[in-house]
Parts: C-alpha cells; structure tokens; sequence
C-alpha cells in the first residue's frame, strides 16, 4: 500500500507530468527513485501531499488502471 511522504523525503527529485495530464491544473506528477515512485498532485503547486509507492505498488496499479479497473463506469 502507498504511503505518504513528507516533502524532506523528496528534496532534488526529478518530477515529471503523466502523459495524460492536460496543460491546467489537473495533473499528476510522478517521480522515480531507486525504492519506487512518489505522486502528487499539481493543482496546488506541488506543497500537497505526496504518495511513495514500491516498484511493485506501482507496477500493479499501471497494471489496472491499463485494465480499466478503476474505470468509474467499469
């Protein structure tokens, strides 16, 4: 399960918007690191929380999002 993070944790990290973000403010940032990925959400310039999911943690929700799991009409 993802935990969540303080921004100590994440100092120099590279961020980058998923592809599927659009130019506003409703994007998803993510950042690789050696132990897995942090997330956060941009709309309030990045100073909310932060999630750090395992490679593992994550390779299973790309898995089901791409599987249509968290679909809201799915």
């Amino acid at each position: 399960m993802a935990r969540r993070v303080s921004h100590d944790e994440v100092v120099g990290a590279h961020w980058f918007k998923s592809s599927r973000s659009n130019n506003g403010t409703g994007c998803v940032e993510v950042a690789l690191n050696l132990d897995g990925v942090y997330v956060r959400d941009t709309k309030d310039g990045g100073a909310g929380p932060m999630l750090h999911f395992t490679d593992e943690e994550w390779a299973a929700f790309v898995g089901g999002a791409k599987d249509g799991e968290f679909d809201k009409n799915g």
